[in-house]
């Protein structure tokens, strides 16, 4: 039977960029992971073994170094669209760019009086600490013409101890799971929101303060909701991000239900769940799954769902 080549794609993938920006004494780091992944007219190196069309994944690489020098990161968004647009403007059988990248987020460490004058300076503007929260994630891709622009987060860890119920659901012969008025609900965050900027002719919105903007509006609707499924708390917030953030249209979420069950005490003589507190036992696996898409309304949807999810 005949074959021809379906889809295809090639770059180099996870490469690991640190950039220091030195303002005088004080220091600011970016750290991030780059892939770029390449397609077009890619044909004849599939079918002949011809390189003519095929820029070296290793330059890909060389480029992306290149660029954290040259031009900085600004932002996660902003170098992928720095990288997408010279890699589809600057060879020919190239049509398409899509750099993906993950930051991980850096603060400064605060320093006492006495260590500064043990070292002879007034104020340490030069120390970090890695943050041991989200992980900030954007997809860029650029086809000449159009951009997309996929920013989100991954492993924010959240928990409400309070104001979360579950009960009323379908049972059969094999439902065991007790109705719960007062539980935990713990969850980590993967979320990935799609900007409806897709041409240079349109404000580019500012990716950095957008970023922290829907991150916040995440958690607050996460703490201000009194959620009878956790369903419920993703549709919250998901609408407070696109309710709030003009420029995001369309946003999708996994949350693995982080179970935590009450710890039988009675062997030992003591009452668990009292007025004073409880002590649970926090289960990594097996775990419920919850995804889900919100929308503007009038938008289509764009974001793949495979994207975010197991």
């Amino acid at each position: 039977m005949p074959t021809i080549l379906g889809q295809n794609q090639y770059g180099k993938a996870e490469n690991r960029v640190v950039k220091i920006t030195r303002d005088g004494a004080t220091h600011h780091i970016k750290d991030l992971n780059v892939s770029v992944a390449l397609s077009g007219d890619m044909g004849d190196v599939h079918y002949s073994g011809s390189n003519a069309h095929v820029l070296p994944t290793d330059t890909t690489k060389n480029t992306v170094f290149a660029f954290a020098k040259e031009h900085g990161i600004e932002s996660a968004e902003q170098f992928g669209i720095h990288l997408a647009r010279h890699f589809v403007t600057s060879q020919e059988p190239i049509k398409t760019a899509r750099i993906r990248i993950e930051e991980y987020a850096w603060e400064r460490i605060a320093t006492s009086d006495g260590n500064s004058r043990f070292i002879g300076a007034d104020e340490v503007r030069h120390s970090f600490v890695r943050k041991g929260q989200e992980l900030r994630t954007a997809q860029i891709t650029y086809d000449g013409e159009r951009w997309e622009v996929i920013s989100g987060l991954k492993d924010l860890t959240v928990l409400n101890s309070t104001n979360s119920e579950f009960w009323g659901y379908a049972k059969d012969k094999y439902t065991t799971l007790k109705e719960a008025y007062d539980r935990i609900l713990a969850t980590d965050v993967s979320a990935k929101w799609r900007y409806n900027w897709t041409d240079d002719e349109q404000r580019m919105p500012n990716w950095e303060k957008s970023y922290r903007q829907a991150r916040t509006h995440m958690l607050e609707a996460f703490a201000e909701t009194y959620s009878l499924s956790l369903q419920q708390t993703l549709y919250q917030m998901g609408s407070r991000i696109i309710n709030s953030r003009s420029e995001i249209d369309e946003i999708r979420f996994s949350l693995p239900n982080n179970h935590h069950f009450l710890v039988d005490l009675e062997p030992f003589g003591l009452k668990n769940d009292t007025a004073d507190g409880a002590v649970y036992f926090a289960a990594d696996r097996p775990y419920g799954l919850i995804e889900a898409t919100v929308l503007r309304d009038g938008v289509e949807p764009g974001i793949p769902v495979d994207l975010t999810n197991l």
